[in-house]
């Protein structure tokens, strides 16, 4: 083969690759937005503030309670972006250094306000 026939393969085999990897990493971005977004399986909606901890992140509570993440956030007064993947803990020690347990308290109390109240238990007709 020629010389230029050689150079012309190798940069059309490059900007390829190039191109898959850009296309690629743009098609894989949503994808890994839209993983926590799905509706929960009926019956199986957390109602339980006593269950939440400090380990756990805003996202992750908002998926199991089945709150937007975004109420909670504002809730706290923190913005989300950088802030999705750290823990109540992390947010309260980096926001709130003065108020121990203050994101906690708050997320709870937000979440609790916002639940659809429960039905009475039914009783049974005689």
């Amino acid at each position: 083969m020629k010389t230029k026939q050689k150079i012309l393969i190798i940069t059309l085999i490059v900007l390829g690759v190039l191109l898959v990897g850009f296309f690629g990493l743009r098609a894989f971005r949503p994808f890994k937005e839209l993983r926590g977004h799905r509706p929960p399986p009926p019956g199986e909606i957390e109602t339980d503030v006593t269950l939440i901890r400090d380990w756990m992140t805003i996202p992750y509570i908002a998926q199991r309670y089945y709150v937007p993440g975004e109420k909670l956030f504002e809730a706290v007064k923190i913005p989300p972006p950088g802030n999705k993947d750290k823990s109540l803990a992390q947010l309260n020690k980096e926001f709130y250094p003065d108020q121990s347990g203050y994101v906690l308290k708050t997320i709870k109390a937000d979440i609790l306000a916002h639940q659809p109240p429960t039905p009475p238990p039914a009783t049974p007709k005689p």
